[in-house]
């Protein structure tokens, strides 16, 4: 049973918009590797990507729901400020395609029914997540 989650997410675009991918670096409270993904998401825009990533960490939750204790703490990283200023309330969407994640988010979160404590954090912090997003774009299909 996992009691503290941290989770640094990523979305990443070739060209904006243009090919782009997420990746999902996943550990316990002490650092140890738990889950680490990248997935290739079509063309799209950076933003969309970032937003895709938080989208792809919080489908990891709720497919992993069997295995957090009652009380478990989940921290989530990102580090853009846009993304994560947007999903906190601080910034209003007005991107429609924005919108419509913010709103996949927001259902995530309630089927999830464990608080999210999001983190903005800065690009040199959040190179594990980083690595898999260019893992995903580099790998051929």
């Amino acid at each position: 049973m996992f009691s503290h989650l941290n989770i640094y997410v990523d979305g990443g675009a070739r060209g904006n918009p243009g090919p782009s991918a997420t990746g999902v670096y996943i550990t316990d409270q002490d650092g140890r590797k738990i889950a680490g993904f990248g997935r290739k998401i079509g063309r799209a825009t950076n933003n969309i990507a970032e937003y895709k990533a938080v989208i792809s960490a919080l489908e990891w939750i709720i497919e992993n729901k069997n295995n957090l204790a009652e009380d478990v703490k989940i921290y989530l990283f990102l580090d853009s400020n846009l993304a994560y200023s947007q999903i906190s309330g601080l910034f209003r969407i007005k991107n429609t395609a924005l919108k419509n994640l913010y709103y996949q988010v927001k259902e995530k979160e309630a089927e999830i029914k464990f608080p999210i404590y999001y983190n903005h954090i800065p690009r040199e912090k959040n190179t594990q997540a980083d690595k898999l997003v260019n893992l995903a774009l580099d790998t051929i299909d």
